[in-house]
C-alpha cells in the first residue's frame, strides 16, 4: 500500500550511509542507490546529500523521513484491519498479536477447548504496543479482533472490555546484561537500594500501586521513576540504555535481548487474561463461558 522504496530510504537515513543500508537490507550498495535515485525523481524532490562522511537528509528528506513512518504503520494496520473483515461474517475468531500481548496463550487455551468449536478457524491480526495508542486498540476489540489475551490490572482497561482472568504472572526485575546485578538467580529488595526503579506512574494499576506505597514508606532508598501508564519497547530501550532496573513480569522475559529478567523476593503478581468486546456477539460469549468452566 506504499511505495517500497521508503523502506530504503528509512535505512538510508537511519544508518548515514549507503553501504551500512545495504548491509542492513541484505542489498547491495548499488541497489540501495539505484533505488534512491529512483524514489527521488518518482517524488521529483532531493532526498539525501552525498558527503565525504556518508549521506545527510535535505529539509525535504527531513520531513518525508518524519511522515514516513506514519505512512507505513498506517499502511499495515490499514491492511491488518482488512483482513480482518474479511473474516468478520464466518466462523472465524480474530485474535491479536504484539510483543508484550503474544497469541500463544491464547493459542493454548484454543487446543484445550476448540473441539466445542469443530467449524471455527483463527486469523491472527498484529497491532503495535503503542503507550499512546494502545487504548485505541483495546476499543477495536469486536471490530478488529475478537479476543487479545494479555496482563490487566488496568483500569483503563478495564473500563473498555470484558475480562476473564485466567492466571497471575510474578512481578521480576529487568537489568541490562552488564548490570552488577545481571548475575544473580535471585534478588532480594535491599538489593535494589540505590537504584533507580522504572514503573508505571501512579493511578491506573492497584498492584502497581500498592507495591509502590510499600517501596515509598518501607524501602525510599530506592528511587522511583515514573514510565508512561502501559509499556511499549522504549520502555525496554530505555531501561537498556540508561542502566536502570525495570519492573516487570515473568512472560516478558524475552522482550528485549539486552536486558535479562530476574525474580525478586516478594509475592507481587499481575492477572492476565482474556479481553473481549462489551458487546460481544454469541460466538464470542459462548467461548468465554466455555474457558470460565475450563478453568
Amino acid at each position: 500500500m506504499y511505495n517500497h522504496m521508503l523502506d530504503t530510504f528509512l535505512a538510508v537515513a537511519d544508518c548515514g550511509s549507503f553501504t551500512k543500508a545495504a548491509a542492513h537490507l541484505y542489498i547491495s550498495p548499488t541497489a540501495v542507490m539505484k533505488q534512491m535515485n529512483a524514489l527521488e525523481n518518482h517524488l521529483d524532490v532531493k532526498l539525501v546529500e552525498r558527503t565525504p562522511s556518508g549521506v545527510r537528509l535535505t529539509a525535504a528528506g527531513t520531513v518525508i523521513y518524519r511522515d514516513a513512518k506514519f505512512m507505513i504503520d498506517y499502511s499495515q494496520k490499514s491492511l491488518a484491519n482488512a483482513k480482518a473483515a474479511l473474516h468478520a461474517n464466518d466462523t472465524t475468531f480474530c485474535i491479536g498479536t504484539s510483543l508484550l500481548n503474544p497469541a500463544k496463550p491464547f493459542m493454548d487455551l484454543w487446543y484445550r477447548v476448540n473441539k466445542e468449536f469443530p467449524a471455527y478457524k483463527l486469523h491472527l491480526v498484529p497491532f503495535e504496543d503503542d503507550h499512546e495508542g494502545i487504548l485505541t486498540e483495546i476499543e477495536q476489540l469486536g471490530e478488529k479482533f475478537d479476543f487479545l489475551i494479555g496482563v490487566c490490572d488496568s483500569k483503563e482497561w478495564l473500563s473498555r472490555c470484558n475480562f476473564l482472568p485466567l492466571g497471575r504472572y510474578r512481578k521480576m526485575i529487568a537489568v541490562s546484561r552488564e548490570h552488577p546485578l545481571a548475575g544473580k538467580e535471585q534478588i532480594h529488595i535491599e538489593d535494589l537500594y540505590g537504584e533507580t526503579l522504572m514503573m508505571v506512574e501512579r493511578g491506573d494499576s492497584g498492584v502497581n500501586d500498592f507495591l509502590r506505597s510499600d517501596l515509598e514508606k518501607h524501602h525510599p532508598q530506592i528511587r522511583i521513576e515514573d514510565t508512561p501508564p502501559f509499556y511499549d519497547l522504549s520502555v525496554f530501550n530505555r531501561c537498556a540504555e540508561t542502566g536502570n532496573i525495570l519492573l516487570t513480569i515473568e512472560c516478558w522475559q524475552e522482550v528485549h535481548p539486552g536486558l535479562v529478567s530476574i525474580p525478586v523476593n516478594w509475592d507481587y503478581s499481575i492477572p492476565y487474561g482474556l479481553l473481549y468486546s462489551f458487546d460481544a456477539p454469541d460466538d464470542v460469549c459462548r467461548f468465554a463461558e466455555t474457558v470460565k468452566t475450563l478453568i
